[in-house]
């Protein structure tokens, strides 16, 4: 065949064989995007703190950050001697300590829950009613102040039988308190804990749907984390992963997937001494949350760590450096949030989290910048892997661990850019690479 003559193009199936094929397809493809929307889009914080009701203040926030900046002057007062209690690479030293330090000043807590539960125990109706109330002043003041985390909201008591009434009122005060000192803010976070099985994520949803209606709010305007806790969370008794149920049992409203540490642990027999997120019956119950909410648009968040970073300065890095390792495991895993249970973990938390960025941000860069300009290169990506690599550079941007400006300096590409290349389209179903 002579050079620029066209192939010959033959088929033998006639037109009407595809479209009775995407007929009989089409209510896959509905169920496909209403099951498997993707991910959201929105920033996920890097870690969840927990604070009691009874503890809770106005000045929390910038308590924890002031108190993690004190632990970092005096148990690590420079990058060198902070890079060498975790390890952190020479060129890596500098630049995490000190943005380390300028988080710890300007945002130290990305999402806050006042604890209504396992931190705050039965108290009489009178004190949790008030503590309700108080914590929903507060948060709305610091929205409007200007000094709130990017996410707050509280962790309500559970709905098992003896605390749900309970757990459903302090619920009904908080978000009431919220409406009527202004409305609900963008970042408000719901956590309901200890849910065993999907009829428990049913009442919390017909609970939401109650309340909308009573307040005029648009019908789903609230939604609500799942915390993971028992065995029966996981897997139910007919061999089926109970998680899965849960998220389709939200009907929309789930947001995340919370792994708690301890609790889960105790309830499969692991003794007190092994309870960690790196032991393996923590590994199973994730590696399951993970693959039921992905494609969902629910986030997986692990759990966290006991050991507190207090006392002499031989212990307290004996404990950043336990807490910075389990949560570069965690990051490794996919596993972008966790908790944080005492401001001497903030920093080790900021520190884990910069480095993951910054020490694969280069490479992740070029390789996205190669994909983009469809140039060569010793790997050969895939949009899949377009999409991975341009959501390793919005999760950096949005903690900050890096920067638009050096990002758009290796990659050439601007945010928007990036997150056309993170949430891409296709057939009008969002493709997952979860």
């Amino acid at each position: 065949m002579g050079q620029g003559q066209q192939e010959k193009v033959a088929t033998s199936l006639a037109g009407a064989v595809s479209e009775e094929i995407s007929a009989s397809l089409a209510p896959v493809d509905a169920e496909l995007e209403r099951r498997y929307p993707g991910d959201p889009g929105t920033r996920q914080p890097v870690h969840t703190v927990y604070v009691p009701g009874d503890v809770f203040a106005a000045d929390t926030i910038r308590s924890w950050g002031d108190l993690a900046l004190a632990a970092l002057d005096e148990h690590a007062p420079d990058a060198a001697s902070f890079a060498a209690v975790l390890g952190l690479a020479d060129e890596l030293a500098g630049p995490v300590h000190d943005r380390v330090r300028a988080k710890l000043e300007r945002e130290p807590i990305e999402d806050l829950r006042v604890d209504f539960e396992d931190g705050y125990g039965p108290r009489p109706d009178a004190e949790e009613d008030e503590a309700a109330a108080r914590a929903a002043r507060l948060i709305s003041e610091a929205y409007e102040n200007g000094t709130a985390a990017p996410y707050m909201g509280i962790r309500m008591k559970c709905m098992e039988a003896p605390v749900r009434e309970r757990g459903i009122r302090t619920l009904d005060i908080f978000l009431t308190g919220l409406m009527e000192a202004g409305g609900l803010p963008d970042g408000l976070v719901l956590t309901l804990p200890k849910v065993t099985y999907a009829e428990q994520v049913t009442a919390m949803v017909r609970l939401l749907e109650a309340f909308e209606k009573a307040r005029g709010l648009e019908h789903g305007r609230i939604g609500f984390e799942i915390q993971i806790e028992t065995s029966q969370s996981i897997l139910a008794t007919d061999g089926t992963a109970t998680v899965a149920r849960m998220i389709q049992a939200a009907e929309g409203r789930a947001t995340g997937l919370h792994y708690g540490t301890f609790d889960y642990s105790a309830c499969l027999g692991v003794s007190a001494a092994h309870q960690a997120s790196d032991h393996p019956a923590a590994d199973h119950a994730k590696a399951i949350m993970q693959v039921a909410a992905a494609g969902t648009g629910v986030r997986v968040s692990d759990g966290s760590t006991n050991v507190l970073p207090v006392g002499p300065t031989s212990r307290v890095h004996d404990a950043w450096r336990l807490h910075y390792g389990l949560t570069r495991r965690a990051l490794a895993r996919a596993y972008y949030q966790g908790w944080d249970m005492h401001p001497g973990h903030i920093p080790t938390r900021y520190a884990a989290v910069f480095a993951f960025y910054r020490e694969g941000f280069e490479q992740a860069a070029a390789r996205l910048a190669r994909y983009a300009n469809r140039a060569g290169g010793d790997v050969m990506d895939e949009p899949a892997t377009a999409k991975a690599l341009s959501g390793y550079l919005l999760r950096g941007l949005d903690c900050g661990a890096l920067d638009i400006a050096e990002v758009a300096r290796v990659t050439g590409l601007t945010r928007a850019d990036l997150e056309g290349f993170a949430m891409p389209r296709r057939g009008g179903l969002t493709v997952s690479a979860q």
